[in-house]
């Protein structure tokens, strides 16, 4: 899974935090609120994120509602999966990141894995 351009990440943080789904109008009316944008750099912008395939769309009477085709969370861990999968010394990348946690972090990843291992986090 690749990133996002920076206006497609700014869509789709508005699409997830609007709960994963919105029309052209409505994410325009969220960014407006930041920043001058037109309705056409909108729509093309969530068409492309549609023929990326990382939105899916329904007719809405005139207009489109766009769906995100994964969470927040899932295409965070596949941009974590991909960055393990293509640097060649993983080991190094989980020691880096793991060294970067916060101790709440921590706690909250060995809750993770202590349920993914069946067992309770030591």
């Amino acid at each position: 899974m690749r990133g996002f351009g920076e206006l497609e990440a700014v869509v789709m943080d508005r699409l997830w935090a609007m709960g994963g789904s919105g029309t052209v109008r409505e994410v325009l009316e969220q960014l407006q609120r930041d920043r001058s944008i037109a309705y056409t750099t909108v729509l093309s912008t969530m068409d492309n994120l549609y023929r990326k395939g990382h939105l899916t769309r329904v007719r809405e009477g005139k207009a489109h509602r766009f769906h995100t085709v994964v969470s927040h969370a899932e295409h965070t861990a596949a941009l974590m999966r991909q960055a393990l999968d293509t640097d060649t010394d993983s080991e190094a990348v989980l020691t880096h990141f793991v060294g970067e946690m916060s101790d709440d972090e921590l706690t909250r990843l060995q809750q993770v894995l202590g349920r993914r291992a069946g067992g309770t986090p030591r």
